[in-house]
């Protein structure tokens, strides 16, 4: 009874995606908000990618959004952002800037879906008056500790800053793993041989000089970028040391990471700066409305909510009933084209799909009384086994504490790498 109450609410809720102008309400619906979180229920789905693409469009062209922050590397997404803003020493082309994903999953921004939004982006910013402020493209998540500092002795190198040798001295320490994080989360989870403090000493030289230095000396987004990367450091040698212990707090000090970073570049862009952030729905949407909560777990849909205020946050979630997906079916395996069976009875997309296999989308802000049953909800990661899917892949969640908008797409095909995927099996 409690599902068919909820299918017939979605007939009334729901309004029909049939073309590109269609997200122009949703963009308007968070077009007041600091933040427009906009999720996906996998990596891999072109949909999720083009659709986030439309609406940020037009919070950028329309609503005065000047930066997209993804859950990427910093120093990868540093060679788009200074592709879409034509820095001196930016890629040539789009596909040489995509070189930089070089790390797997390459695919979640090396891919034609984004090459399209980034060739928007440089486009878009070509067509600002003199003076203003250009858009910008950052990655906000943790992994690249090594990249990042390499990042780091460079530019301090280049500029003759003091931090250079705590930056050298916070290299040294960790060379003895090779590049190797597994190596590093062991010696320093299991055996306390960490370089925690180099980091945190780190951290605090490079704020010192930053915000030491007269406003006419500071060089700008290379300042920033010095920042962020001492940032990576200090949380990425957190989260492999608290990764070996497989509770929560390494899934926390990322988030918590991914919201710290967004604060340093919506604090670089002015007070009154708006962004729009792209990940998947597991961050986006308000861990207290998932079991999430019950292990201990935060998120960075939660955390924005409670430092912005709920009204500066505006989340949207992304799903889909069927389809294909790009994943892998192990950690780092060749990437595949793999399918997306219907969504489970009494799912978040199956009821979706029973309101009408159509494209749509919910403001479950406006109404969100009928959804605030906890149901499962499907995500996807970038290991994927669909044969398990029932098994694992499904949060229980209160979609109206979770979301703010949801998107629906009835079915989805593969996002297209610029890495070819291999196509799946013929079935027996």
């Amino acid at each position: 009874m409690l599902m068919q109450s909820m299918i017939e609410q979605i007939k009334r809720s729901a309004s029909a995606l049939r073309s590109s102008e269609d997200y122009a309400a949703l963009a308007l619906a968070a077009a007041d908000a600091r933040f427009a979180l906009l999720g996906e229920a996998s990596h891999g789905t072109s949909e999720f990618y083009a659709g986030r693409a439309e609406i940020t469009k037009r919070l950028i062209e329309s609503h005065g959004f000047r930066f997209i922050a993804v859950e990427g590397d910093w120093p990868s997404c540093m060679a788009l952002n200074k592709y879409v803003k034509r820095a001196p020493d930016a890629p040539v082309s789009v596909r040489e800037a995509m070189r930089a994903f070089d790390r797997w999953p390459s695919w979640m921004w090396a891919n034609e879906e984004i090459a399209e939004l980034v060739e928007w982006l440089r486009a878009y910013n070509d067509k600002l008056p003199e003076g203003d402020v250009k858009v910008g493209f950052y990655g906000i998540d943790v992994y690249s500790l090594w990249e990042s500092l390499d990042e780091m002795i460079a530019y301090l190198g280049k500029i003759g800053s003091p931090a250079l040798e705590q930056a050298q001295r916070a290299f040294e320490c960790f060379e003895a793993h090779q590049r190797d994080e597994q190596s590093y989360a062991v010696s320093a989870g299991l055996y306390g041989e960490d370089c925690e403090d180099d980091v945190v000493r780190l951290l605090a030289k490079v704020r010192r000089e930053r915000h030491a230095a007269a406003p006419d000396a500071a060089d700008g987004e290379a300042s920033l970028s010095a920042e962020v990367n001492a940032l990576v450091a200090v949380d990425a040698e957190a989260y492999y040391r608290t990764m070996v212990r497989g509770d929560a707090e390494s899934w926390n000090v990322r988030d918590r990471h991914m919201v710290d970073a967004l604060d340093l570049v919506a604090s670089f862009y002015g007070p009154d700066s708006r962004g729009v952030v792209w990940e998947h729905n597991t961050h986006i949407g308000d861990a207290r409305a998932t079991d999430m909560a019950r292990e201990g777990m935060v998120n960075v849909g939660q955390l924005t909510r409670e430092k912005y205020g709920a009204d500066a946050v505006y989340a949207i979630g992304f799903g889909t009933y069927r389809g294909t997906v790009v994943a892998g079916s192990s950690w780092g395996a060749q990437l595949e084209i793999m399918t997306v069976p219907p969504g489970v009875p009494d799912s978040w997309e199956h009821l979706l799909h029973e309101a009408g296999a159509f494209d749509k989308y919910v403001l479950l802000r406006n109404d969100p009384e009928p959804f605030r049953a906890t149901i499962p909800h499907r995500a996807i990661g970038v290991v994927y086994d669909p044969r398990r899917e029932r098994f694992g892949n499904y949060v229980p969640s209160v979609i109206a504490d979770r979301y703010d908008a949801f998107v629906f797409y009835d079915e989805t095909k593969a996002l297209r790498p610029i890495e070819p995927a291999r196509e799946p099996a013929p079935a027996m």
